[in-house]
């Protein structure tokens, strides 16, 4: 996502906290589906209502609508609003019925098993042509380390769970790793749409509709472009139906028009400012705020807080070239979560100089009240200048000798 860390596992044992965050830009269906109309892949029809309704929703007449709500969460169809209604994607004949079951969905939390207890609330809904679905075939292409390079997974047993496709009958799964350079050829496509199935003049189709995918992928810098399912219609069309895609962060420089289209309205407000500030940021349930250089001294940081009976509030972590002001936005951000009663600075600094960091924690305090205890453990390039700024500062600041030291410091301090 547009530089926000707002994907998380957390591993927990005992004495263990293990974080691995995951970037990427959050896009709702029907921005998906923009881009692939525009890149020139086969969609359904759609039109889109919000809180302001849709003049084009009047003239949009289809035998079969699909009524859908937009968030950044699956399971939509199973779940159920907070009004008590049923279901977050309807089908519908009648186009009188639209509007209510609309009024039913917007502005109110749909709640799935992907979304918070309170769930999630909707302010945009798609309307989309309903296509009577023969046959469903799994097409994803993506970003494979251990290739060094885009592979293309496929499935003729797509609609469902891949994972289990590929557990329960591996043989229904294909992986062809592509040349960036030569790219899709129609040797490539014409094999991938025989293993999905596709025949005679489907097949056709569906090679053509398979190298517009790979344009696309190319197209936007996608690390990941995933259509579950790719169908077959009763008319004889191929169409991508529902689509999944991340994008590399480092292209944002390319690609400033897809990222501007990133929905921020279900992200954490601190992950976002963090964001702005190039620092990464990701909320947790605990009472002492960490601020550090490093994932690796992030994690490292939260597994000694809980060694010694503390939990950690946040991972924060400012990076190796970090400048004063983003100290001063890291602690703003700290310290703008009632939950923290403590705060550890963990800094090693190698490419970053300690100085910096002490310059923009003696920043901070002097245009903020800091009314929790502050422990500082700072190491490695000009340390000493940097613990001497601390020290001449006159702040009410306490120095640690080690991680350790600055671990109990802070958990005593609480």
């Amino acid at each position: 996502m547009s530089s926000l860390w707002n994907s998380v596992r957390k591993i927990s044992a005992q004495t263990k906290s293990f974080i691995v965050p995951v970037r990427y830009l959050n896009l709702l269906e029907y921005q998906s589906k923009n881009l692939l109309k525009k890149n020139g892949v086969a969609i359904q029809d759609f039109r889109m209502v919000d809180e302001n309704g849709s003049q084009e929703l009047e003239t949009f007449n289809v035998n079969e609508y699909v009524i859908k709500a937009q968030i950044l969460a699956g399971g939509r169809g199973k779940g159920h609003f907070d009004n008590g209604f049923k279901g977050g994607v309807h089908i519908t004949k009648k186009r009188d019925d639209i509007s209510g079951i609309i009024n039913k969905m917007l502005g109110h939390k749909l709640i799935t098993k992907q979304t918070p207890k309170e769930g999630i609330e909707v302010n945009k809904i798609m309307v989309a042509e309903s296509v009577n679905i023969k046959r469903e075939t799994y097409l994803c292409i993506l970003m494979d380390r251990q290739r060094n390079g885009p592979v293309i997974i496929a499935s003729p047993a797509g609609g469902v769970d891949i994972e289990g496709v590929a557990k329960n009958t591996p043989h229904l799964i294909r992986t062809i790793p592509i040349d960036i350079f030569k790219g899709v050829t129609d040797q490539i496509a014409d094999e991938l749409a025989d293993f999905l199935e596709f025949k005679g003049e489907l097949k056709q189709k569906a090679s053509n509709e398979i190298k517009q995918l790979w344009k696309l992928f190319l197209a936007v810098d996608a690390t990941q472009l995933e259509i579950n399912p790719l169908v077959e219609t009763d008319d004889n069309q191929v169409i991508s139906v529902d689509a999944k895609l991340n994008f590399d962060d480092n292209a944002k420089y390319r690609q400033k028009d897809i990222f501007s289209l990133e929905d921020v309205s279900e992200s954490d407000p601190r992950e976002v400012e963090a964001s702005k500030y190039n620092l990464n940021y990701i909320g947790m349930t605990g009472n002492i705020g960490c601020l550090v250089n490093g994932a690796g001294l992030a994690m490292a940081t939260m597994d000694i807080i809980k060694l010694h009976g503390g939990e950690p509030a946040n991972f924060l972590d400012v990076g190796g070239s970090v400048k004063e002001d983003q100290v001063r936005a890291a602690f703003k951000i700290i310290t703008s979560d009632e939950k923290v009663k403590a705060i550890l600075v963990n800094v090693f600094g190698g490419i970053v100089n300690c100085a910096t960091i002490a310059n923009g924690i003696v920043g901070a305090l002097k245009t903020m009240t800091l009314k929790v205890p502050l422990i500082v453990r700072l190491e490695g390039t000009n340390a000493t200048e940097a613990r001497k700024i601390i020290k001449e500062s006159g702040l009410d600041i306490q120095t640690a000798h080690n991680l350790e030291d600055a671990a109990k410091k802070a958990v005593a301090s609480i």
